[in-house]
């Protein structure tokens, strides 16, 4: 089932997210709903405050870049209770232009570590402590932080924040444009 992706505005996009068990309700299918939520709105990742709940879950599908990244060809994961341990400060900052479903026809350049350390559980709740670099790091980075009631645009200088309020505002309004479900505000 596609789920509506929750935009700029909603409260459950800034709450700090919780981890879950294995018996949390209906994981397997919510985590196929989040993969072909993900698919329907061509994105490469997806939290789970994005389609309304407050849990550590995050799908990441890299496999759509395999043109341009052949590393990542039939990369398509789901990560539970994620957590990021630690940035690694002696690797480079790298600066890319980052979008957001969740904050449709924004796009801005952010500058992370390229390495990090991660620990999360997969589908089958097995443990996993591992440092992560290159692209998926930056990924990751950008959807954890969905789980900590972060944004990409948190990320940003003061005078780029300032140069996008009006976009802000705008999608607060339930101004959005997009091809996928979404679901704002206030209309």
């Amino acid at each position: 089932m596609i789920l509506p992706i929750y935009i700029y505005g909603q409260p459950v996009l800034r709450k700090v997210a919780k981890d879950i068990t294995p018996d949390y309700p209906n994981l397997k299918e919510l985590i196929a709903d989040m993969f072909e939520s993900l698919t329907a709105s061509n994105g490469i990742g997806l939290a789970a405050p994005q389609i309304g709940k407050d849990i550590r879950l995050v799908v990441i599908d890299l496999d759509v870049l395999s043109d341009d990244l052949p590393e990542y060809k039939g990369f398509r994961k789901a990560f539970i209770n994620a957590h990021i341990i630690e940035f690694d400060e002696s690797s480079p900052k790298e600066t890319m232009e980052e979008g957001c479903l969740s904050l449709p026809g924004l796009s801005e350049r952010v500058t992370r570590p390229t390495r990090i350390h991660v620990k999360y559980q997969d589908e089958d709740f097995v443990e996993h402590d591992e440092w992560v670099e290159g692209y998926l790091a930056r990924v990751m980075q950008h959807e954890f932080d969905h789980l900590d009631g972060k944004m990409f645009i948190d990320h940003l200088p003061p005078f780029r924040k300032q140069m996008i309020v009006g976009k802000l505002k705008a999608m607060l309004k339930g101004k959005v444009s997009c091809a996928y479900r979404t679901k704002v505000v206030c209309k």
